[in-house]
C-alpha cells in the first residue's frame, strides 16, 4: 500500500470533527507522517532542485520578482481534518498566523525553513481580540529536512507560527479539525505590536512569565498570494 495511502487511512480512524482521538492515536498518525518522503507526494524533481539550490539562483542583485508564489496542493479535507502541502520558494513568507483549536502536524519534505511560533499567555482581561495580547515564545529557528514532525496543540506546542523559506522547500501539514469559519476556526494574522508601552514580564497567579512579546491582528497586503497547485502524487482512495 502506498505510504499516502496508509497516512490517509490512519488519520480517517485516528482525527474526528473534535481533533485528534487520543495521543496515541495522534501518535500513530505522526509516525507514519514521518515516513512520508518527496518521491510518495510526487515532489522528488523539486527536492533534489531544492537539494543543489545555491543562493546565486537569485540572480546578481538577488532579486525575487521571477520566482514563483507559494503554492498550495490539496489532497484532501472533510469535517475531521485536512491533508495539504506548501511548496514555498527561497524568501518567501507566509506571516504569523493562528489554528484556533486545531492539532496540526507539519513534516519538511525538503529545504530549510526559519519558523518562529508563539503561545497565548492566558491573562484575564486580554480576550479583546482587536487589542494586543501578550504571547510567550516557543521556537526561533531553523528547520533543515530531513527531521521530525512539528506537532502543535490548541493551545501549546507553538499554535501561532510564522515561515519563511531559506531555500525552496515544502510542508505537509494535517490539521485536525480543519480550518472552518462557520465553527468559529477562522484563520486570523498577526503582527507583533510596535507599542512601546506593553510590558515585557507578567505577574500570574501561577508565576512570573518573562520575554513576553505583545502580538496583534492585521490585515494581510494585497500582494500576499497562495496559489492552488496541481497534487501530482499517487491518488487517495477515499
Amino acid at each position: 500500500m502506498p505510504a499516502i495511502q496508509k497516512l490517509y487511512n490512519a488519520c480517517k480512524v485516528s482525527l474526528s470533527a473534535n481533533g485528534p482521538v487520543s495521543e496515541d492515536a495522534l501518535e500513530k498518525v505522526r509516525a507514519l507522517l514521518e515516513k512520508i518522503k518527496p518521491s510518495d507526494v510526487g515532489l522528488e524533481q523539486e527536492a533534489q532542485l531544492a537539494r543543489g539550490w545555491k543562493a546565486s539562483a537569485l540572480g546578481r542583485n538577488g532579486s525575487l520578482h521571477s520566482l514563483p508564489p507559494i503554492k498550495y496542493l490539496h489532497l484532501h479535507e472533510c469535517e475531521s481534518f485536512s491533508m495539504g502541502i506548501f511548496c514555498m520558494p527561497p524568501s518567501s513568507v507566509i506571516p504569523l498566523h493562528n489554528h484556533p483549536g486545531m492539532t496540526v502536524l507539519s513534516k519538511l519534505l525538503y529545504g530549510t525553513l526559519h519558523v518562529k511560533s508563539f503561545d497565548w499567555v492566558d491573562v484575564p482581561g486580554t480576550s479583546d481580540q482587536s487589542q494586543a495580547r501578550p504571547a510567550k515564545l516557543i521556537k526561533n529557528g531553523e528547520m533543515r529536512a530531513p527531521c521530525e514532525p512539528t506537532t502543535l496543540y490548541p493551545a501549546s506546542g507553538g499554535n501561532i507560527h510564522f515561515f519563511k523559506a531559506t531555500t525552496p522547500c515544502a510542508i505537509f501539514d494535517i490539521l485536525s479539525p480543519p480550518y472552518s469559519a462557520v465553527d468559529g476556526r477562522d484563520c486570523t494574522y498577526f503582527r507583533e505590536s510596535p507599542r512601546g508601552d506593553l510590558p515585557g514580564t507578567l505577574e500570574l497567579e501561577g508565576g512570573t512569565v518573562t520575554e513576553v512579546t505583545w502580538l496583534e491582528e492585521f490585515q494581510l497586503p494585497d500582494d500576499f498570494v497562495i496559489r492552488r497547485g496541481q497534487y501530482k502524487g499517487r491518488p487517495i482512495k477515499i
